[in-house]
């Protein structure tokens, strides 16, 4: 099948954009959450978002086997799929000391997994590259994961959008437009 790849910052509306792009696609909806609840404040915003999306959506926690979930979920696929988000997962695998290039081989895993699922799925990611550069080794760790992580996926995935200011615009398929919510 194919993936769609959607990044931004905090708060752009990539998140809302893709679920709501998933309701039009089938009755069968899978969320892949990668978040931890390491503390109270993201225990109740976990718990929020899942009763936000309701019904509409089962839930799969995967916060460090996400690309092992993909292939688990394609025995009894969805009509589709929503990751939400590629850099949670990215720096949980940081924080639990992966090697960069074990997180690298995760990477190609997981495109390979997205495109050869039978399900369509949004993959929703932050993009962190537009900032400072981080004070700290493992603040730029992330950044330059994920960076490399964004190049590698957004060359395997059918579409390409970027989310800014509320604003959601289609990078691929071109030209560059507007989508539509």
């Amino acid at each position: 099948m194919s993936f769609s790849l959607i990044g931004g910052g905090a708060r752009s509306g990539k998140s809302a954009f893709a679920l709501h792009r998933a309701l039009q696609r089938g009755p069968k909806r899978l969320f892949i959450a990668t978040a931890q609840a390491f503390d109270d404040e993201m225990r109740v915003r976990i718990d929020r978002h899942i009763a936000e999306r309701g019904s509409d959506f089962t839930t799969l926690e995967a916060p460090h086997d996400l690309d092992e979930a993909i292939a688990r979920v394609a025995q009894d696929p969805p009509d589709i799929a929503v990751i939400d988000c590629l850099t949670l997962w990215l720096s949980n695998l940081l924080l639990a000391d992966a090697p960069h290039e074990a997180i690298e081989r995760r990477v190609d895993a997981l495109a390979d997994a997205l495109a050869s699922a039978s399900f369509h799925t949004w993959l929703v990611t932050n993009e962190v590259g537009m900032g400072l550069v981080p004070e700290t080794p493992l603040g730029r760790a992330f950044r330059d994961i994920s960076g490399r992580a964004h190049q590698r996926l957004a060359r395997s995935a059918s579409e390409v959008y970027l989310a800014a200011l509320g604003t959601v615009l289609r990078l691929r398929p071109g030209p560059v437009e507007l989508a539509d919510p």
